[in-house]
């Protein structure tokens, strides 16, 4: 339903453990996601805390939903910084929406630093129950072989 867009994904996220936090998801690389399917809608909760709601970009272009936002501090000249350790920058995540997601009902809300999407399941893509009949049979087992 829900496709990563990155065929380097795991090779990502094994370098992103080995480097420091400062750069594990700035400067254009990807912010944290869960994404589920709950009912009739795909849920997806984006972390991007300290971000302002209008400085948040979200987007679908050929069934590739894209979701940018960015975060910069305003230091003054001779601030004495003495940690240095929250992202900064500008953010991007991108996923592959599914053939069964409605990407014209998306709905988007920004709260607490969260980010959530619904995204509608259409109807086609929804399970359904297929009922048995009982009706004739096709063919028919009472005939006799004499008859010919």
């Amino acid at each position: 339903m829900l496709l990563q867009n990155s065929p380097f994904r795991e090779l990502d996220a094994l370098f992103n453990q080995r480097t420091p936090a400062r750069s594990s998801w700035a400067d254009g690389r990807p912010m944290p996601m869960d994404a589920y399917r709950r009912g009739d809608n795909v849920w997806v909760h984006l972390d991007l805390p300290g971000v302002a709601a209008d400085s948040i970009d979200i987007s679908v272009e050929r069934n590739v939903l894209t979701v940018s936002a960015e975060r910069s501090y305003q230091r003054e000249e001779g601030d004495r910084v003495y940690f240095d350790e929250r992202h900064e920058g500008t953010f991007r995540r991108q996923v592959s929406l599914g053939e069964g997601l409605d990407a014209d009902g998306i709905e988007a809300d920004y709260t607490d630093g969260v980010l959530t999407l619904r995204v509608p399941v259409v109807p086609q893509a929804q399970p359904r129950k297929i009922s048995v009949g009982t009706s004739q049979p096709a063919v028919d087992t009472t005939a006799s072989d004499t008859d010919a």
